[in-house]
């Protein structure tokens, strides 16, 4: 439980020190000058210096071999590139389409953009454009670097996942119990495509194009990618199933289907990642 208990405090100190000065900056972005979006080259930079010192920057500090392994920003072959990306992408979009199947069955809570109307639009632009990269880094950094890579050479895949799903739904603060499926998918396929190819440079691009999506989504047309439409879907219970549930349920089998086919090429695409599960079990 040590390894555990570890793991989970630097993960979650790694999201804090990560996202808490871009939260900052903003807000107070929010209040002086927001006409002019001058927080996000700041967050910008930060980031920068961020990722610099959580890849072992400083050539005479003792953490810097250690920090280095926990950041798992490790080089990726071509190949793993080019399946991973499909094996998430697919995997997403496989996720959407089964949100928006459960928005049918089941009472989901709304998400909405908070009302700023004292920013123009060209600021808030700026701070969901830097958002989305920022949370993909912090948060894979956090998640499926110091936090699941611990726990998953103890204790496996699955236990991993299921951990850093938890507390990546507990550090969203909009987290409901009925959300918590929908952490822990994204914590598998984040983390699986992360354990194949032992490294969250993969994770951290379909991260920040799917956080690029949503907060577009959100932004565009005010709801989340859950929904069909600003308000919550009339249940099936009530409306009975209709053609547009047909056609996702159909949709949601097809981009299942190609997910995992491209899985099975990002298995054969890190033969050596098998192996070395196999010698640590």
């Amino acid at each position: 439980m040590r390894v555990i208990g570890r793991a989970v405090v630097i993960g979650m100190a790694v999201a804090l020190a990560g996202t808490l000065p871009r939260d900052l900056l903003f807000k107070a972005n929010l209040h002086y000058w927001p006409a002019f979006p001058w927080g996000t080259p700041i967050v910008a930079v930060y980031i920068w210096f961020f990722w610099r010192y959580l890849n072992g920057a400083g050539e005479s500090d003792s953490t810097k071999a250690e920090r280095r392994a926990g950041f798992r920003a490790n080089s990726v072959s071509r190949p793993a590139w080019v399946w991973s990306l499909l094996t998430g992408a697919f995997g997403i979009a496989a996720f959407v389409l089964a949100l928006r199947l459960a928005n049918r069955l089941i009472v989901l809570p709304p998400q909405s953009l908070h009302d700023l109307p004292q920013v123009p639009e060209s600021t808030m632009l700026s701070w969901l454009l830097m958002s989305a990269p920022v949370a993909g880094i912090v948060e894979e950094a956090a998640f499926r670097g110091y936090m699941q890579g611990p726990i998953e050479r103890r204790y496996g895949l699955v236990v991993a996942i299921l951990i850093t799903g938890t507390f990546f739904a507990i550090a969203h603060l909009d987290f409901t119990p009925i959300l918590w499926p929908y952490y822990v998918a994204v914590a598998a396929i984040y983390g699986t495509v992360t354990y194949r190819t032992n490294s969250i440079m993969p994770a951290i691009v379909l991260h920040a194009a799917a956080n690029l999506y949503s907060n577009l989504d959100l932004w565009l047309y005010g709801h989340a990618e859950w929904q069909a439409a600003a308000g919550p879907s009339v249940l099936i219970w009530k409306s009975g199933v209709d053609p547009s549930l047909v056609s996702w349920s159909f949709a949601l089998v097809g981009v299942g289907a190609a997910a995992a086919g491209a899985y099975l090429m990002l298995v054969r695409a890190t033969p050596e990642q098998g192996r070395a599960f196999a010698r640590s079990v």
